[in-house]
């Protein structure tokens, strides 16, 4: 999935607005000025549109956790350099500290019914023989999943 488009749906779901996806970005110290923020938002075709870095998002969804769970003691986590869907649907699952049963009911919103073992293999180390690559379909269902649940 293109990383501008996740941002935009997630800024939907938290009903964040441009202020507020400033100061995410900013708890992992990126700072995104209001003129970066509104091209990130235009449409691919848009002559102003500015293409969203891995290494921007990962700084993002990094303030999203420090956002939603609170600042932890040590250094700042360092920003990913390159991300996968697996990375991103792992991050916002720990943002919002969904368990796997949680995650499991998120996607059965959106009509994709996944078992644990299933959705364990999403959150193994690329290394491991059980890993799967989360597909943009999957983390799309678990994104509008979301928008479902937290919009009740």
């Amino acid at each position: 999935m293109i990383n501008n488009d996740i941002l935009r749906r997630l800024s939907k779901i938290f009903d964040f607005n441009d202020e507020k996806i400033q100061a995410v970005f900013a708890l992992n110290q990126c700072d995104i000025t209001s003129e970066q923020l509104t091209c990130m938002f235009k449409e691919k075709d848009d002559a102003a549109y500015q293409e969203l870095s891995d290494v921007e998002f990962a700084s993002f969804l990094n303030g999203l956790i420090v956002e939603k769970r609170g600042k932890q003691d040590g250094p700042d986590r360092q920003a990913e350099v390159e991300l996968s869907n697996n990375i991103i649907f792992n991050k916002i699952k720990i943002a919002l500290a969904l368990k796997a049963d949680d995650v499991i009911a998120v996607l059965e919103l959106a009509g994709l019914v996944l078992g644990k073992y299933e959705l364990s293999a999403y959150f193994r180390n690329v290394n491991n023989k059980h890993y799967k690559r989360c597909t943009d379909d999957v983390l799309s269902s678990f994104l509008s999943g979301l928008k479902i649940k937290f919009s009740d």
